[in-house]
């Protein structure tokens, strides 16, 4: 397993802004998250990755209170977290999208944008939030899509709305869940690149992606869930050349060959 020395990890406890703490999530019978750690800290881009049903997306769930854990604690910024509602951890400070883009799709790309602005951290005025919500989608390259439906979206367009929704809410964290999933590379480069000046704003993000590239591009850690257990972290590249990480997505026989 990757990790942090002792010195590392007493130097960043500071800058720890949500810290998960043994996470357990069961359905039934099924453990999807079992005793799952996880720290991410100020200003960092951490990516999480890991074989299809490895707890990702459960994991998410649970830190943005779609779902309340079986066990464990989840801290975010020094207050304890443990099964707050969605609603309260947006005026707090965390924010997410989808892998399936949620829009109002009775409304204009702008008001979608805007009513975020209305009810996020800070209630604004509806002319303020409209013009916030300019702001934002220029920040995002959607200016001249402002005024169309959201039905006149393309896949890519719908992404990159959904991230400027969430940004709208003035997130501390922001949790990605597959942002970049169906798009081609020249969309995939925009993401990327949308997703850097993000965190250059001074917002933290965990980056959940199948597209192990894009991580190791974006990430300044990374962190590898299977069977709902984090089993490495550290240096992206690293990472992906531990042999415990290359024997979850590829198999144990791949490994000893």
């Amino acid at each position: 397993m990757t990790t942090t020395t002792e010195g590392q990890r007493q130097s960043q406890n500071a800058d720890l802004l949500l810290d998960c703490r043994q996470v357990t999530m069961a359905f039934g019978g099924v453990l999807a998250l079992n005793e799952a750690d996880l720290q991410v800290y100020r200003g960092e881009i951490l990516g999480l990755v890991g074989p299809n049903g490895s707890g990702k997306t459960t994991l998410i769930n649970v830190i943005s209170g779609q779902y309340r854990p079986t066990a464990g604690r989840l801290i975010f910024d020094g207050a304890d977290i443990t099964g707050a509602r969605p609603n309260r951890l947006a005026h707090i400070g965390v924010a997410r999208t989808y892998q399936v883009p949620r829009p109002f799709t009775s409304s204009t790309v702008l008001d979608n944008v805007a009513l975020a602005w209305m009810f996020g951290r800070r209630a604004h005025s509806r002319r303020d939030a409209r013009n916030l919500a300019r702001e934002t989608l220029a920040f995002a390259g959607l200016a001249e899509k402002a005024d169309l439906p959201v039905t006149k979206l393309n896949l890519h367009e719908r992404k990159f709305l959904e991230l400027a929704r969430a940004l709208a809410l003035e997130p501390k964290l922001l949790l990605l869940d597959e942002v970049l999933a169906g798009l081609n590379p020249s969309e995939v480069q925009l993401g990327v690149e949308l997703i850097r000046r993000i965190r250059d704003q001074g917002v933290t993000l965990v980056f959940v992606e199948h597209n192990v590239n894009a991580v190791i591009q974006l990430s300044d850690r990374m962190a590898v869930l299977n069977y709902g257990r984090k089993i490495a972290e550290g240096d992206p590249q690293q990472v992906m050349d531990d042999p415990a990480v290359v024997a979850a997505y590829l198999g144990d026989a791949y490994v000893a060959r």
